[in-house]
C-alpha cells in the first residue's frame, strides 16, 4: 500500500459556538461505555499491529484538514459520486476497519448516539497512549458532516517550505509551536515510500551513514518504505527532533524544521525534553481535534461511518 504515513496538515477555523458545545464526558449519561469500548477495540488492534497508531494519526489529520473534524474522510465513494477517499493523498489512508468495529459495538449498546467524528478522535487519542505518548482527555460532542467531496481536498506535499507552512497554520489559528509539535509528533511513528524523499537522498548535507542505509533499502523493487523516525519508529516521543538536529530527518519538511530560524529553537527544546514534547503534543492534539467541528443540531450521527444516513 502506497502511503506517507507521515503527514502534515492545514486547519479550518474554529467556531466559538461549536467549541462551547464540546465538553468532557459528553456521553456520560447517553452512552457511559463509549470511551471504554473505543479503548478496548484500539488496544486489541494495537497488540496485533503497532503501526495502527500512525494510521489513526494520519486518518484524523487528513479528516480535520479538509472540512474540520467531521468524519467526512470516512465516506466511501460510490459510482458517479466520488468522496474524499477518492483523492490520491487519501487513497492509502488505512485503519477504517478499526473505526467500523468500534461503531458496530457502539451501535449495539447505544444506537444513534456516538458520532464517527468522536470515534476517530477518541481512537487516535488511545492509540497515542498505547504507543508511549501522552495520556490526555478530549472533549466530545462532535457530529458527522454531510459533505465529502474530493474537490475539497488540498493536502500539501512533504517538501512544502517552512515559511509556507507557518503561514498556513497561522491562517487557521495555529501557532508555530503547534506546527512543529504536530508535524514532528505525527511523523514520530510514520513511514514514507522511497519515491517520496528522493530530494533528501540527493542532499549532500544528509548524514552519510543514514544516506547509505536508505539508498540500500530503496534499491529494492516495488518502492519500499522506511521509518521517518530511525530511532524509535513505534513510539510517540521526542526522538525525531534529535534526528532533525543531526541531519538525519528523512522527509524534507522535517529536516527544514531543524534548520529554519523560525523553528529550530522549538526543535531543540523538544529534543532536550521528552516531557516538554509530551505536554505540548497533548495540548496541540486537543486543539487540532476541535477544529471545524459540528455540534448541536448540525450534521448528523451516522449509523454507518462509511455512508450518509440518507444513503447519498
Amino acid at each position: 500500500m502506497r502511503s506517507i504515513t507521515a503527514l502534515f496538515f492545514l486547519f479550518c477555523f474554529l467556531a466559538p459556538s461549536a467549541l462551547a458545545q464540546l465538553r468532557f464526558g459528553f456521553y456520560g449519561r447517553s452512552c457511559p461505555r463509549a470511551e471504554s469500548i473505543v479503548a478496548n477495540v484500539v488496544a486489541n488492534r494495537f497488540r496485533r499491529d503497532r503501526s495502527i497508531t500512525a494510521a489513526l494519526l494520519r486518518m484524523q489529520f487528513h479528516d480535520c484538514f479538509v472540512r474540520g473534524c467531521d468524519a467526512s474522510l470516512l465516506i466511501d465513494p460510490r459510482p458517479g459520486r466520488p468522496s474524499e477517499k477518492s483523492t490520491g493523498p487519501n487513497a492509502s489512508v488505512r485503519g477504517y476497519e478499526v473505526i467500523d468495529e468500534i461503531k458496530r459495538q457502539l451501535e449495539a449498546v447505544c444506537p444513534g448516539i456516538v458520532s464517527c467524528a468522536d470515534i476517530v478522535a477518541l481512537a487516535t487519542r488511545d492509540a497515542i497512549k498505547l504507543a508511549g505518548g501522552p495520556s490526555f482527555l478530549i472533549k466530545t460532542g462532535r457530529r458527522d458532516g454531510l459533505r465529502s467531496n474530493p474537490a475539497d481536498v488540498n493536502l500539501p506535499g512533504p517538501t512544502i517550505p517552512v515559511s509556507a507552512s507557518i503561514q498556513a497554520f497561522a491562517a487557521k489559528g495555529m501557532s508555530v509551536n503547534d506546527m512543529v509539535t504536530l508535524i514532528g509528533g505525527g511523523h514520530s511513528v510514520g513511514s514514507i515510500h522511497c519515491s517520496l524523499f528522493q530530494d533528501r537522498l540527493n542532499d549532500p548535507a544528509m548524514d552519510r551513514s543514514l544516506n547509505a542505509q536508505l539508498r540500500n533499502t530503496c534499491s529494492a523493487p516495488n518502492d519500499p518504505s522506511v521509518f521517518l523516525d530511525q530511532r524509535t519508529p513505534f513510539v510517540v516521543d521526542n526522538a525525531i527532533y534529535g534526528e532533525m538536529q543531526r541531519q538525519r530527518a528523512v522527509m524534507r519538511i522535517d529536516q527544514n524544521l531543524g534548520l529554519d530560524g523560525s523553528t529550530r529553537g522549538i526543535v531543540s527544546s523538544f529534543a532536550q525534553s521528552n516531557s516538554l514534547f509530551r505536554q505540548r503534543f497533548a495540548q496541540a492534539m486537543e486543539k487540532m481535534g476541535a477544529i471545524g467541528v459540528l455540534t448541536g443540531s448540525a450534521g448528523e450521527i451516522r449509523r454507518n461511518c462509511r455512508v450518509f444516513n440518507n444513503g447519498r
